[in-house]
């Protein structure tokens, strides 16, 4: 039993680091309604820019506050330059637009950056740390308390602000939100600079676990079965379908791996979404959509 419990906590804060790419996704999705494929390349655009800022002796604190305007920056143009000539667009060229800027900001940053390998120190131990006979990794914890309290902030900030109310109707319908006052580009680069703020988050995280490199991007796939569980728009639900995804490809490559001959944790999470669409395909807390015909 303590080996499974082992197993089954180490799944569930993986799926918080999951949780913490997904949620760049919902922010984006309830704001515009579109996916945004960018998300992962933001979070190692973001991850780039601060180890490289600290690999020029700039002081830790510094080249986050260095990284956040970055990613602020970043925001304004991709609203003035991507968005505000594609409004009311359909939602698959705003999703196509994605597609561009994320291989555009992958070659930028190689440009700006260079493409080697970085190794990012946080300061926070890997360490084991034994709870009764359960043995959790300090790194973990840490994720998941980040993650616990960064989807706190953005669930209240939803639900209980005037701006996050005017994000949600501007997702419902682009036009109909002009037309009763609320400033659409005002919305998009807020919403665009909040999830720049948690690609930073995610790409710091996930840099320091995996190294700071090119493949980070690839984070955006665990995300899709995320979403596909918890529902696009749902806050709450992108870190229920991070840990129902995290914990359930660990439990299967324990007990499944062995009789398929293993890798079943590369592959499971996408089994698991596809039936899962066959169930409920909007998701345990998404939203159905009827449109009459």
């Amino acid at each position: 039993m303590s080996f499974f419990m082992e197993v089954l906590i180490a799944g569930l804060l993986a799926g918080v680091m999951y949780s913490l790419v997904a949620l760049g996704f919902v922010l984006i999705f309830k704001a515009s309604g579109v996916l945004n494929y960018a998300q992962g390349t933001m979070a190692l655009f973001a991850a780039l820019s601060f180890v490289s800022f600290v690999e020029m002796g700039i002081n830790f604190w510094v080249a986050l506050l260095l990284t956040a305007i970055i990613m602020v920056i970043l925001a304004f143009v991709v609203e003035r330059v991507v968005l505000r000539p594609l409004v009311n667009q359909p939602l698959i060229t705003l999703f196509m637009a994605t597609i561009g800027l994320s291989f555009f900001l992958e070659g930028f940053a190689q440009a700006l950056w260079g493409s080697q390998v970085h190794r990012l120190e946080l300061g926070i131990s890997d360490d084991p740390i034994f709870i009764g006979d359960i043995m959790v990794s300090q790194f973990d914890i840490f994720a998941g308390v980040t993650a616990a309290a960064m989807v706190a902030g953005l669930a209240f900030f939803f639900s209980k602000t005037k701006m996050g109310r005017a994000l949600r109707a501007v997702a419902d319908d682009h036009q109909a939100a002009l037309s009763i006052g609320i400033p659409l580009r005002h919305i998009w680069v807020l919403v665009w600079v909040v999830a720049g703020f948690v690609a930073i988050v995610a790409g710091l995280l996930w840099g320091s676990r995996l190294g700071v490199q090119f493949a980070l991007s690839l984070i955006i796939l665990k995300a899709f079965p995320v979403l596909i569980l918890g529902g696009f728009e749902s806050i709450p639900g992108a870190i229920v379908g991070g840990l129902i995804i995290g914990s359930s490809e660990k439990l299967a490559e324990v007990y499944l791996g062995p009789y398929v001959g293993g890798g079943i944790e590369n592959f499971f999470p996408y089994m698991l979404a596809l039936a899962f669409l066959l169930i409920r395909p909007y998701g345990l807390f998404g939203e159905v959509h009827i449109e009459r015909v």
